[in-house]
């Protein structure tokens, strides 16, 4: 695992942003991110790409990972879900290691060897690295933004601003 996201997945980081994010909205803790298994519709042996094509336009934010967002099966997929928890993203999953058509044609549609792979409004974004370096530099808020989702971290940070005045 590297670097970035040993420092986002360090004991008590992750838990302290998101506990400041529930204090200032208390809803965030009863929000539980949905989210869909790869094989709930049972793909074709072979997905084609209208086929991706719709799969990655299902919601505003899709995620390509291994594992699911309550049990993800590595760290860099664990890296994205903490990091989706933390803005308060809901969005679909999509679980590559039930179905090896779907890892090898996600990998094959966005020209990009590794999993996880997100999407944002049906565009793709990136891997682990990227959303972490977005994460970090602001970014995902901005993205997020400009699909309709405003950051939990960004309502939290807008609510401690607002109790200091």
């Amino acid at each position: 695992m590297n670097r970035i996201c040993q420092i986002i997945l360090r004991p008590g980081l992750a838990s302290n942003l998101v506990a400041s994010a529930a204090r200032a909205n208390p809803v965030l803790v009863a929000t539980v991110p949905r989210w869909y298994s790869a094989d709930a519709a049972a793909p074709p042996a072979a997905l084609d790409k209208p086929t991706l094509d719709k799969l990655v336009r299902t919601n505003k934010v899709v995620v390509f990972m291994k594992g699911n967002p309550q049990a993800p099966r590595c760290g860099f997929s664990n890296a994205v879900v903490q990091i989706m928890r933390m803005h308060g993203v809901q969005y679909d999953a999509h679980d590559v290691l039930q179905n090896e058509a779907l890892r090898q044609g996600i990998k094959d549609y966005s020209d990009w060897p590794t999993i996880p792979q997100v999407f944002i409004d049906g565009e793709f974004v990136g891997g682990c690295d990227i959303l972490m370096q977005m994460h970090q530099s602001g970014d995902l808020i901005e993205e997020l933004k400009k699909v309709g989702i405003v950051s939990e971290l960004l309502k939290a940070e807008e609510a401690k601003d607002d109790a200091k005045k």
